[in-house]
């Protein structure tokens, strides 16, 4: 029984609150977090992919229940909130839209902070920093910084920003369908690069234990990573920093952290 319930209980042994809960001026349990205006009163609703590993996933064969990064990190918030937790997995092209309709208080699924969303909607403080990273072999030397790219080649998807990232630092790009592919080119020597996020990179260097890549360089811009939450969710959002500031302090955010990439990613 929650400690608001008990409350309850016992006003109710005492018979000072008995009228007015069943007049419905009591508070009651559908009460909790009212001040947040939350979609169902005591629960945060959240939206994620749960398709997203190591972020937003089921267990095993994808059956089993939904864990991940951010999944422990908002379970944790809600716990220090006193709410419920109660997640709506929704695919990422319709996940904005479901926010907009009042289905969700926030989106939980490594949501990058950009300009254009900011116009449009509000962010907590960030509880992830992904840079993008140089990774090279473990024995190579010769790349330190995005000027060392110049004449060297590299394996990018062409459809994403790191590809762009490549060419300005004047590489040569062998063209890949994503992470996977350009680690087997890279390990093979066919190239002598891949830029991607840090994440990406400590994500596959924990999962699969290989310790025969490096990272050589990072980028300046560190990749911030947030909840979202539409623009009338002031006084959430205000209660989230806060306790993402205490999960912080007593070391939870990174117990999470490393707990999924061997490193403390959280600011």
């Amino acid at each position: 029984m929650s400690r608001r319930m008990i409350a309850i209980a016992s006003f109710a042994i005492a018979g000072l609150a008995l009228t007015a809960c069943s007049s419905g001026g009591g508070e009651t349990s559908g009460d909790a977090g009212s001040e947040y205006g939350l979609v169902n009163g005591g629960t945060l609703t959240v939206a994620t992919e749960g398709t997203y590993r190591p972020f937003s996933f089921h267990e095993g064969d994808g059956t089993g229940d939904l864990v991940g990064y951010d999944v422990e990190i908002i379970e944790a918030v809600a716990d220090k909130l006193d709410l419920e937790v109660k997640f709506e997995e929704t695919q990422w092209d319709a996940i904005f839209a479901g926010l907009d309709a009042g289905r969700f208080d926030l989106i939980a699924n490594q949501v990058t902070i950009n300009d254009e969303r900011e116009a449009a909607y509000l962010f907590s403080a960030p509880y992830t920093a992904s840079p993008g990273v140089i990774v090279v072999n473990a024995d190579d030397d010769s790349i330190t910084s995005f000027d060392d790219l110049a004449g060297k080649t590299t394996a990018q998807s062409l459809t994403s920003n790191w590809y762009q990232l490549a060419t300005d630092s004047g590489a040569n790009v062998e063209a890949v369908e994503g992470w996977a592919q350009a680690v087997s080119l890279l390990k093979q020597g066919r190239v002598d690069a891949t830029i991607n996020d840090k994440l990406t990179f400590l994500d596959y260097e924990t999962t699969e234990g290989d310790t025969s890549l490096k990272i050589a360089a990072e980028t300046d811009d560190a990749g911030l990573s947030a909840f979202v939450f539409t623009k009338d969710k002031e006084a959430l959002v205000e209660a989230i920093d806060e306790a993402l500031a205490e999960l912080r302090a007593d070391g939870t955010l990174a117990e999470i952290s490393e707990k999924y990439f061997g490193a403390d990613v959280t600011e």
